[in-house]
């Protein structure tokens, strides 16, 4: 059977979301050790005027929050692109256990194109990588939205 994951559900509603407010269509989950959501986001680099609000950043800052702490060992994060360098590195940095994602990003991703931040020396931790989750999805949305955006310019 080729079900989504709940947990990318939840990230792929976000990532909708998130291309309804006019951001790219990335959302993220975070499920702690005991299979509980704790945290969840979408894109909002826009609406905050801030570069940082990816996404899985986002996410990360609000488990972090919760767990009252910057680090979350026994942590998933699902997140329907691959992640940029910048949400590698706080991937690593929060200890994160296991990381599943969507859609490829050759143009910007960190994770398996351009930076591979995880192959790096200077990587502190590296998290199990699991790609191609609900990436039919994950794709089409971006794709969609980034359709929209180039029809809307002309």
């Amino acid at each position: 059977m080729n079900r989504t994951p709940a947990p990318m559900s939840i990230a792929l509603a976000e990532a909708r979301a998130a291309a309804a407010r006019g951001e790219v269509p990335v959302g993220a989950v975070v499920v702690d050790p005991t299979g509980r959501i704790v945290a969840q986001a979408g894109n909002r680099t826009r609406e905050l005027n801030d570069p940082t609000a990816h996404a899985e950043i986002l996410a990360l800052r609000a488990a972090c929050a919760a767990a009252g702490s910057e680090r979350l060992p026994g942590h998933v994060v699902h997140v329907t692109l691959e992640p940029c360098p910048m949400c590698a590195a706080a991937i690593s940095f929060a200890r994160i256990a296991r990381l599943y994602y969507g859609a490829s990003d050759p143009k910007s991703g960190g994770v398996v194109h351009g930076a591979r931040v995880f192959a790096h020396a200077q990587c502190h931790h590296v998290p199990e990588i699991y790609d191609g989750i609900a990436e039919t999805e994950a794709a089409t949305l971006l794709r969609a939205f980034f359709a929209g955006r180039r029809n809307d310019n002309g």
